[in-house]
Parts: structure tokens; C-alpha cells; sequence
């Protein structure tokens, strides 16, 4: 009876010690901004930006020059011009108010397709060293992070910036 009790103890240890997670935490955001790579993007970032400015530009002198056109020739204009007129300008104020609200959202589409490359390697590289420290899981503590307490030890970015060949720039 002592033997079936001591394999059963010996085989519920085993089980528990084995099944314990290792977890560890990751800052990517501040990974992000240590690679190299962050500045081209940010470069076309800032292209892109200027690229939407000026077209939003275009449009409100679009839509400027239109309404001066109509208030300087708004008594010469038959009923159906003025109507012609004014649903033109009122679906120019319309094309400018989507694409100023379309504009964040295009800009945040952008940098994700730029990042995207960035994120992959650090995957790549968290996944090595995940596996040579033999971590489970890991949490982001960046930005998006949520956690409460975390013991540096387990923190892996310093781990992972090595693995990825970056040195750690001063702040």
C-alpha cells in the first residue's frame, strides 16, 4: 500500500512540476523603437501624410473656387443652374469631410502594412528565445500592455534585441 501511495504522490509531482508555465513579458513598442528599420518608416509615414495634405488641399481649393464662382455669379443663374450649383458644392463639402475622416484611418492602415515587416522579425526572434529560456508565455507590456507587476527577470526584450542585433540606443 505504501508503494501505490508513494508512485501515486511521485507520478502527481512529476505531473504538477511539468505542467507549470513559464511566463515572461516582452516590451515590443519599445523594441519597435530601437531597430534600425523605424526611421525609413517613419520617413514614409511622414510622405504619405504630406501626400494626403496636398490632396486635401486640392479638394478645398476645389470647393473654395467653386463657392466664389457661385457667389459671384449667383443672380446670373436660372433656377436649374443654382440648384446644379449647390448640390456641387454641398457633395464637395461631403468629399471633404469623408476624406478628412478617412485620412487617420488611412494613415494607421499605412503604418501598419510599414511595421508589419518589423513586427515579423521580432515574432521570429522572441520565438528563439522563448524557446531557448523555455518560456510558455509571454505577455506585451508596451503601450497595449496591461499587466500590474512584472519581475524583470522574466522580462525577455533585452534578450530579444540581442537576438535581433540591436543595441539598446540611449533615451
Amino acid at each position: 500500500m505504501n508503494r501505490i501511495l508513494f508512485i501515486f504522490s511521485f507520478l502527481l509531482f512529476t505531473s504538477i512540476t511539468s505542467a507549470q508555465s513559464k511566463v515572461g513579458t516582452i516590451d515590443v513598442d519599445f523594441i519597435i523603437s530601437q531597430m534600425p528599420q523605424i526611421e525609413s518608416v517613419q520617413n514614409e509615414l511622414k510622405t504619405y501624410g504630406e501626400t494626403l495634405d496636398s490632396q486635401l488641399k486640392e479638394k478645398m481649393a476645389n470647393y473654395q473656387s467653386k463657392l466664389n464662382e457661385y457667389n459671384t455669379n449667383v443672380d446670373s443663374f436660372s433656377e436649374t443652374q443654382l440648384e446644379e450649383k449647390q448640390t456641387e458644392i454641398f457633395e464637395l463639402e461631403e468629399d471633404i469631410t469623408k476624406f478628412r475622416q478617412n485620412g487617420v484611418q488611412l494613415i494607421r492602415i499605412k503604418e501598419d502594412e510599414l511595421k508589419r515587416p518589423l513586427y515579423q522579425k521580432i515574432a521570429e526572434a522572441m520565438d528563439i528565445v522563448a524557446k531557448e529560456q523555455q518560456y510558455t508565455q509571454i505577455f506585451n507590456t508596451g503601450q497595449d500592455g496591461n499587466l500590474v507587476y512584472l519581475d524583470p527577470a522574466f522580462d525577455i526584450t533585452n534578450a530579444v534585441l540581442s537576438q535581433l542585433g540591436i543595441e539598446v540606443k540611449e533615451q
